[in-house]
């Protein structure tokens, strides 16, 4: 198996993303890692290249590129070049902590699309803090701003095969994100979207969920537009650490007394921490495009990459794109089916 790295994208590359390699190549020794950027900054993080190849390059798509514009101006930047080696199977996936936008672009317009999906969406999985399992999956959180409802429905077939498959959840639950849990909530595109989520009998479709409910464990696949998601994730991730950080800073002011009780609660404090990480899951992936596309946060640290280039061998290991290729198309073939077949049934 061999994993294209953009070892020049995110705030901490190349220095975390290499060491984050070095520390997966130990759990995944039959990975081969192709590590695309500057050689001369990459080697200043690695002494040992078993099972790495350096591919050197010049150029870097940086986070304040357009990634359209860059993804097609800069064809010899690593994140490209890391795409190109996909597309032409010279590696089975690519990773990246760099410019998502760019990232995106890259997926759809090198690597391209699986038959039938208009849209790709970035899939994310987080905490459940109540309900039958310990998370969830969400999707779209960035790779689309506007979204029309036969996108949602799609986000929904991805979804649940996504959870079913990588997640090891029977029957996934599927809810619609909106302002209100009524089946009439929302603007016309979520009403819209609401109703093919219903009458589509393969899916197990719960109805719609408000954000608050989202950690509780109302349903194991989520579905909102990218721009909706994306907000949701950030708001979450912002307010687990704002937070851990007012009990901290509670009890640092608290005297003696609430020091004390503070160090006596420090590993439950830990476990929580610990279950609010969604990064432990690995990166967010770009279900929808021919191969698997990850992407790990911006300032992703050595054991955040670790932690997304293990989830990357799960999804190449199990022939997640192949499998969800076949499945997309049977699904689509059967509502087409069911079209059809309607008319004869009113007759």
């Amino acid at each position: 198996m061999k994993i294209a790295v953009d070892a020049m994208g995110g705030d901490n590359a190349p220095e975390q993303i290499v060491k984050g390699v070095a520390a997966a190549r130990e759990a995944l020794p039959d990975v081969e890692f192709i590590l695309y950027g500057k050689k001369d900054e990459i080697t200043k993080y690695m002494d040992d290249f078993r099972n790495v190849q350096i591919v050197h390059t010049d150029e870097v798509i940086t986070m304040e590129d357009e990634p359209v514009r860059a993804v097609r101006r800069k064809k010899q930047s690593s994140m490209v070049l890391a795409a190109q080696a996909v597309k032409e199977g010279n590696a089975d996936a690519i990773f990246s902590a760099g410019n998502t936008g760019a990232l995106l672009a890259a997926g759809l317009f090198v690597i391209g699309r699986i038959k039938g999906v208009d849209r790709p969406g970035m899939t994310t999985t987080l905490p459940s803090l109540q309900g039958p399992h310990d998370n969830f999956t969400m999707l779209d959180v960035g790779a689309n701003a506007e979204s029309k409802a036969k996108n949602l429905h799609d986000f929904a077939i991805l979804g649940n095969f996504y959870s079913a498959n990588v997640m090891h959840i029977t029957n996934p639950r599927i809810a619609l994100l909106n302002n209100g849990t009524e089946y009439d909530k929302g603007d016309r595109v979520h009403k819209e979207a609401y109703q093919l989520l219903n009458d589509d009998s393969s899916l197990n479709f719960v109805g719609n969920v408000e954000s608050r409910e989202l950690l509780n464990g109302a349903a194991d696949v989520v579905v909102t537009d990218g721009f909706t998601g994306n907000a949701v994730l950030k708001n979450t991730e912002g307010t687990a650490l704002s937070m851990l950080k007012l009990v901290k800073d509670t009890i640092l002011n608290s005297g003696v007394k609430g020091k004390m009780g503070g160090l006596l609660l420090k590993s439950a404090f830990s476990q929580i921490k610990d279950q609010m990480d969604y990064s432990k899951h690995g990166g967010a992936v770009l279900l929808g495009v021919k191969a698997p596309v990850v992407k790990a946060h911006g300032s992703s640290n050595a054991n955040q990459v670790k932690n997304a280039l293990i989830q990357v061998h799960e999804i190449v290991d199990s022939k997640l794109v192949k499998n969800l290729a076949e499945y997309f198309d049977m699904h689509v073939k059967c509502i087409q089916q069911d079209e059809v077949d309607k008319p004869r049934e009113n007759n």
